[in-house]
């Protein structure tokens, strides 16, 4: 399944059932999981950990040196986790000593075509990005993140868990779980409900979710006031109390 004009670096590990195809290179201290599927062009380079059934598409760059004029050749790391789709020309960098050393994808992915994933990111599972969309040093992607076209976003920023964000925006301050946001810079837009609908949230939960919207943003609340009336429904719903501890961890601050 190695085409033979394909690159293996002796010291890579090859797990069952891998497909590499031609011209592709396989670097030293690569680990490929069981029925990941690698095709022509394909440049992966270690030390990188790549979980079982993923397929990589031509021009891919996954696990190479990151960008930071930091960087000193120091030993970092990529983890990737299981059935991710990696498109055309994507690129995935490895950590940096001055955050984890590890750059860290969940698994379930879709990076279209031209996506870039910086050194130091941590991307969660079921994340759609879709093409062109970057993403800065040390940014932390929820699950089930819809990435519109050509987003960029600021180093840094976290994204919460079924946020959204629409095409061109750019992403300066943290965005809440569930909120929608567009615009250069993006502001919130309203609430991801199309997204709450579809992944299967209970009619309460959904509810719960657009109050705690209100009180953040429709209400001419403070932060602190609008946690405040955000914590009747937190005791009775995961869901709200994610929400508080998103707004109260955020170093940057959340858009308004």
């Amino acid at each position: 399944m190695i085409d033979k004009l394909a690159f293996v670096h002796p010291d890579a590990k090859i797990g069952n059932n891998v497909t590499i195809g031609p011209w592709s290179y396989i670097g030293a201290g690569v680990e490929i999981g069981d029925d990941t599927w690698i095709s022509s062009h394909v440049v992966v380079k270690g030390p990188s950990v790549i979980g079982k059934g993923n397929r990589i598409f031509q021009f891919a760059s996954v696990g190479e040196d990151c960008q930071d004029l930091k960087y000193a050749g120091e030993p970092t790391t990529l983890i990737m986790g299981d059935n991710n789709i990696v498109r055309e020309s994507v690129t995935i960098h490895r950590g940096t000593v001055q955050d984890n050393s590890e750059t860290r994808i969940g698994s379930n992915n879709l990076f279209m075509a031209y996506v870039h994933i910086a050194h130091d990111c941590v991307v969660g599972d079921n994340v759609i990005m879709a093409n062109n969309a970057s993403i800065a040093g040390h940014v932390h992607v929820g699950n089930s993140v819809i990435l519109g076209g050509m987003t960029g976003v600021h180093q840094f920023v976290h994204i919460g868990d079924h946020a959204f964000t629409a095409g061109s925006s750019t992403i300066f301050q943290d965005v809440p779980p569930f909120v929608m946001a567009s615009g250069s810079p993006a502001i919130p837009r309203g609430l991801n409900a199309e997204g709450l609908k579809r992944r299967g949230f209970a009619k309460e939960t959904q509810h719960a979710i657009r109050r705690a919207y209100k009180a953040l943003y429709r209400k001419n609340l403070t932060v602190e006031e609008a946690i405040a009336e955000m914590q009747v429904d937190a005791e009775h719903d995961e869901h709200i109390q994610k929400m508080i501890d998103f707004v109260q961890g955020s170093s940057r601050g959340i858009i308004r």
